[in-house]
């Protein structure tokens, strides 16, 4: 079987990590079996469309790089891809149900619903559409009357290839708008006729489908056409890990991750991995470990939580593994402005020291910003710290003009700036925690940076006497 996988979205707005990782499912398992995957877009209400969602959605897919085999801009054998596109195709099919007596025209007003509703909530039942049919319903007119689908209730069991083996009481099944009264299908049709016509072999979407599966099966039935497989992942939970993540979570437009700086590798592995493991303890996987070891009866039955640490974590491992040319290039338009001052060579050697630390490529600037220029001198950097504060600014001086005499001597190669600093330890009877913090301080306004030898050793021997002077003049 040629395996063909889709991703069928609503153009409704951002795309958040719950979303595409539904995508993403459907593209590994597409690349990993030599299949084909597809972008359809499911625009079919319009009430809901967002108006630039369509190219956010493609946006946001070539950025990650989940390349699509066919799609609304990728031409291929079962277009169009956009279902507003394929009214014709829908209201083939659904003539053909009304010939075999298994759809009608709906003529029942809302207010007529209404109280059928109001009757089934007194009597303590569920309401079913079935029980209202009209007798003798009306000739279906296109874009004026809802069509309906006539169900023939009865007992279902189905398999899941993540959920594993579901069932369903006839009770469960119930007729439903197979095209509304403007003409447009709903999700429940068109996407039953888009994935026989695209021939979609696997079909991969979230929990909230289940519940309307017996209805899809009895629906297969009547258009006698074979479903494909079913893989219901669970949800991604928002941090609290009690609920689904949501944009009111914070979840955030996947390209705003991009943006910040999250490398396009770094969200696939982190999305891969909600949910699903390839049964060791490994978690930092590439794309092409990913494709070669993804499986759908991998992925477990309970939701993940979205954990923002571990993704920052995970960002930064990924990071580290970037040859530094790589990073250089990705790093181009993160720099702090004063970076531009320095040629390409020192901003490789900056990148350098500062790669086991960076987590995101957006917090450049707080992490090298010193590299380029001297920053104003900040009290609270000693005031906030314990073993600082509890010196006497006398002290302090003398500790900063004692490292100030022994680099004033040095050669300032890494190596020498690391004796002369084992050197001062001794010379001061200091414990690192307290000279190392210091002289970081005064010569970086940080709290912390990379080894301390090789990042005096870059900003250089003029820089950090300079620097050493000006924290002794404001102590």
């Amino acid at each position: 079987m040629t395996v063909r996988t889709r991703f069928a979205p609503s153009p409704t707005g951002y795309l958040h990590v719950g979303s595409i990782r539904t995508a993403l499912f459907a593209w590994l398992l597409a690349r990993q079996k030599e299949g084909q995957f597809i972008l359809r877009i499911e625009d079919t209400d319009k009430s809901r469309e967002v108006q630039g969602s369509i190219e956010h959605i493609i946006t946001c897919l070539n950025a990650l790089q989940l390349d699509y085999d066919e799609g609304p801009d990728k031409a291929g054998p079962y277009g169009p891809y956009r279902q507003s596109e394929r009214l014709n195709i829908y209201r083939d099919w659904a003539l053909s149900l009304i010939k075999s007596g298994r759809a009608y025209a709906d003529p029942l007003s809302p207010e007529l619903l209404a109280k059928y509703h109001d009757q089934a909530a007194k009597k303590h039942q569920p309401f079913l559409y079935r029980n209202h049919r009209p007798d003798h319903p009306p000739d279906w007119v296109y874009a004026q009357l809802p069509l309906r689908f006539k169900s023939v209730p009865k007992d279902y069991a189905w398999h899941d290839i993540i959920m594993g083996d579901l069932a369903a009481k006839a009770d469960a099944i119930d007729d439903f708008v197979l095209i509304k009264s403007d003409g447009y299908p709903t999700y429940n049709f068109a996407h039953i006729v888009d994935d026989y016509e695209m021939q979609i072999s696997h079909v991969i979407r979230g929990q909230e489908f289940i519940a309307s599966i017996p209805n899809y099966l009895n629906l297969y039935e009547a258009l006698k056409i074979e479903h494909p497989a079913f893989a219901t992942p669970p949800p991604v939970l928002g941090p609290s890990g009690n609920k689904k993540l949501s944009k009111r979570d914070g979840a955030e437009d996947i390209l705003d991750y991009l943006r910040e700086g999250f490398l396009p590798d770094a969200l696939i592995n982190f999305m891969a991995s909600l949910g699903w493991n390839d049964g060791t303890t490994k978690e930092i996987f590439s794309r092409e470990e990913l494709i070669k070891t993804f499986s759908l009866d991998r992925v477990g039955k309970s939701g993940a939580r979205f954990d923002e640490k571990r993704l920052l974590w995970m960002n930064g491992a990924h990071i580290r593994q970037l040859p530094i040319a790589e990073l250089e290039l990705r790093a181009k338009k993160f720099w702090p402005p004063e970076a531009t001052k320095f040629d390409a060579d020192y901003q490789r050697r900056v990148l350098g020291l500062i790669q086991e630390r960076l987590k995101y490529l957006a917090e450049l600037p707080s992490l090298t910003r010193y590299f380029f220029v001297d920053l104003p001198i900040d009290p609270d950097l000693i005031n906030n710290n314990a073993k600082l504060s509890a010196l006497s600014h006398e002290t302090l001086k003398n500790l900063l003009e004692q490292a100030y005499e022994q680099f004033d001597l040095s050669d300032f190669t890494v190596s020498d700036l690391s004796l002369k600093l084992n050197a001062l330890l001794e010379l001061t009877n200091q414990s690192p925690a307290v000279l190392f913090s210091l002289i970081r301080v005064a010569t970086t306004q940080a709290v912390a940076s990379p080894q301390l030898a090789d990042s005096l050793e870059l900003l250089g021997k003029e820089r950090v006497l300079r620097r050493i002077n000006q924290q002794i003049e404001s102590l």
